[in-house]
């Protein structure tokens, strides 16, 4: 939201109240709570009808300073409120200045009003003049902001999955969750939090509506503003984005692993195309006879009857054995998931259920909030209420008891806010917090099923939080190159935003994609952490495009599968350290000011670096850091700091391995869990004298330029030198080294 009218004057009728100078403050041994008036006070006269904004300063881990600025503070707390974890360090407060860790929220104590953010003594950004701000509007409504300072140069990234420009400078968004599509400025996986590229990041810890203009309104700085009396936000200190993000995600929650068959390819009915168990069969048949393995079917909306979404019931019409049709696709080596969403409608048995148990969200009469968008008549499953979520709960263990291994959790954003809850939460605040109670309980069916490390969603909508429950893919695009673009600067703001893992529809959603979109798309698709087809009118199996589209699938399908062993080593990390799987590059080169605006290419891991061709012809343009980068699957070196174009078949697309790097490649590409040290090839590409870890399974590898060492299972493996080593590299005598390159 806008209150300015330039930059010295306010819009007509919006009243700011600023801190001018600080007045006192008060302190104990963990926080610091100042107290700011609007005006000078010289005189005691001066303390008459003179406001006070109070701003008190924590430290909830260390590295990370909490703010809350308040005006009237007699409000009655509401709820809900994110779970933000607390993590004790030291912390050292004096009269005007609070430390945690490298970081110090210090106040200027002279009679200009400031806030300063300094970390390890350098001042990385602030609150200064008319920064922070208590809004009065003519029509009685009240705003909390603030305003974070941009340095020259500096960008701003994340704030959720958001489809515009990657740098979000120049740009208002309101975290607003919305089922607008990927071509929209409206997003479904909105979250309060940014990140930039000099060392640290802001979450705005409100989960309602949260405006932000981001060097859009006052173009040196950041804004963010919330409806009400009070605001909290906490800068978290990296000093890299890698680290922010690892501290981001202490804060709010890490990612849980998703079992290595999802990360496999998915093939899905789509949306709203006909199908039945023969339909599925010769779907599967098809794949399995042209050798492009299936780890996931997955059966979209039809699988119930029309008008009676959801209900979980099968259509007994189209499928009369879904027992033995799921055993059926499981004795095939196939996982099945279901589309499921929140939305009850009024034709199914569970809306007169939930109608007679009070389990469906209510407006303020009584009676059952209701409309006709997406299903007639449809309500809402209520999940403050314990009872309303452990009996959606109850549906969904049915399925699971059916042999149902994972859930697409669609919708979630068209959360209405003329409603009462049953915990009397805000409706402002739910309209946003209502996608994790849905992810969650979803999510703990799964779990609860299958156990730990095998519970995996494909949810659309998202907050803050929402990371530990993956995957999320981004929703409804299109058919053409400019939303395979669009999907991908969507993906990489949610990466930047504390998410770990990823996927889009291959092809697009929206329209049937031309033959050459489907073949670059799968290239993009299969080099992504997780890997799905589907459309909307009509289905994405490959030979409906062309001969040349089912050879593709297969390339990049194995190609993933053998890449498996350095993927899910780099999920664990995901797990234990919050980086996400797909990195944009400014995560992984924070130094290299040639990656500050890159949106078309991405890291995989620490090391491939992926740039999608995205043009029927094949031209594409990527940018390579410094070092000598080897392609993958040959031994051509590209040196960097460099601009690369080049043309590329349908069999090919810019995959390059990091200097000094060592990849796992699996044995297999039938399937994407298997025993990855079983005939393991560790590929080096320019090792150096320092040591490289690689972590395969429970088997550790020590590799340097002179030496390689194994700890763990003595499994049957082999190293291939790429480039830039000798091959008589000292090794256990059971692996067979080759010098493939030079």
């Amino acid at each position: 939201m806008k209150f300015t009218d330039g930059y010295w004057h306010k819009r007509d009728g919006f009243t700011v109240l600023h801190p001018s100078q600080l007045h006192d403050t008060d302190t104990d041994e963990t926080s610091l709570t100042a107290y700011a008036t609007i005006k000078p006070v010289a005189t005691r006269g001066d303390t008459l009808n003179t406001p006070i904004i109070t701003i008190r300063v924590e430290a909830p881990m260390p590295d990370v300073v909490r703010v809350t600025i308040g005006h009237f503070l007699g409000g009655v707390p509401k709820e809900p409120n994110f779970a933000i974890s607390q993590e004790k360090g030291d912390v050292s407060v004096a009269p005007a200045e609070l430390t945690s860790g490298r970081l110090t929220a210090r106040f200027n104590t002279s009679d200009n009003w400031g806030l300063d953010f300094l970390a390890e003594g350098r001042r990385i950004t602030g609150s200064g003049w008319k920064g922070m701000g208590i809004v009065d509007t003519a029509s009685g409504e009240h705003y909390v902001h603030e305003q974070l300072d941009l340095g020259v140069g500096e960008a701003v990234y994340g704030l959720g999955e958001h489809f515009g420009p990657f740098v979000k400078n120049g740009q208002s968004i309101d975290i607003w969750n919305e089922d607008g599509g990927t071509s929209s400025e409206q997003a479904y996986k909105n979250v309060p939090f940014y990140l930039t590229n000099r060392g640290y990041g802001v979450l705005v810890d409100h989960p309602g509506k949260v405006s932000f203009e981001v060097a859009s309104e006052m173009v040196t700085r950041t804004q963010f503003s919330v409806a009400g009396q009070t605001m909290s936000y906490l800068v978290i200190y990296g000093p890299t984005p890698a680290e922010v993000l690892k501290k981001y995600t202490a804060l709010t929650g890490r990612a849980a692993l998703p079992p290595a068959w999802s990360f496999g390819l998915w093939l899905t009915t789509s949306f709203t195309t006909p199908y039945d168990e023969e339909t599925v069969n010769k779907f599967v048949d098809g794949m399995a006879e042209r050798d492009l393995p299936l780890s996931v079917f997955h059966f979209d909306t039809f699988w119930m009857r029309e008008f009676h979404w959801c209900d979980f019931e099968w259509d007994a019409r189209i499928f009369p054995d879904p027992p033995g049709m799921i055993k059926r696709l499981h004795d095939r080596g196939l996982r099945v998931c279901l589309w499921i969403n929140p939305y009850i409608a009024q034709r199914s048995a569970m809306f007169a259920e939930g109608l007679a148990r009070g389990y469906l969200v209510k407006k303020a009469n009584g009676d059952v909030w209701q409309w006709d968008k997406w299903q007639a008549g449809m309500g809402l499953v209520d999940f403050t209420n314990p009872s309303a979520r452990a009996w959606f709960a109850g549906k969904l263990r049915g399925l699971t008891d059916m042999g149902v291994d994972a859930f697409k959790s669609d919708f979630g954003e068209r959360i209405p806010t003329d409603v009462v809850w049953h915990d009397g939460s805000d409706p402002e605040r739910m309209h946003n917090y209502y996608t994790q109670l849905y992810n969650q309980t979803v999510f703990d069916v799964l779990e609860e099923a299958r156990g730990q490390g095998e519970a995996v969603l494909f949810a659309r909508s998202a907050t803050v939080g929402g990371q530990q429950f993956p995957v999320h893919w981004g929703g409804d695009n299109s058919a053409t190159f400019e939303s395979m673009a669009e999907s991908l600067r969507g993906g990489l703001s949610l990466l930047s935003s504390g998410f770990g893992f990823w996927s889009h529809d291959i092809g697009g959603f929206e329209g049937r994609p031309d033959p050459a979109v489907f073949k670059r798309w799968v290239a993009f698709g299969l080099l992504s952490s997780h890997s799905r087809l589907h459309g909307n009118h009509s289905y994405r199996v490959p030979w409906q495009f062309d001969d040349e589209s089912v050879d593709v699938l297969r390339h990049f399908t194995h190609l993933k599968y053998r890449l498996m062993p350095y993927l899910f080593e780099a999920a664990r990390r995901t797990r234990r350290e919050g980086l996400p799987v797909m990195r944009p590059m400014v995560v992984g080169f924070p130094d290299d000011p040639a990656v500050t605006y890159l949106d078309r290419q991405y890291m995989l891991g620490d090391d491939l670096l992926v740039a999608p061709v995205m043009s029927a012809g094949g031209d594409v343009e990527y940018y390579v850091p410094a070092g000598r980068w080897t392609r993958f699957g040959t031994t051509e070196v590209i040196e960097g700091p460099a601009w690369v174009r080049e043309n590329h078949g349908f069999d090919s697309v810019p995959l390059l391995v990091r200097p000094g790097a060592v990849i796992p490649v699996g044995n297999r590409t039938d399937r994407p869990d298997y025993d990855y040290r079983d005939g393991i090839t560790l590929r080096l590409f320019e090792p150096t004298s320092e040591s490289t870890t690689v972590v395969v399974g429970d088997t550790t590898f020590t590799v340097s330029s002179d030496r390689i060492e194994r700890r763990g299972a003595a499994l049957p493996w082999r190293v291939e030198i790429v480039s830039g080593a000798s091959a008589d590299l000292a090794a256990d005598e059971d692996i067979w080294t080759t010098k493939i390159g030079g």
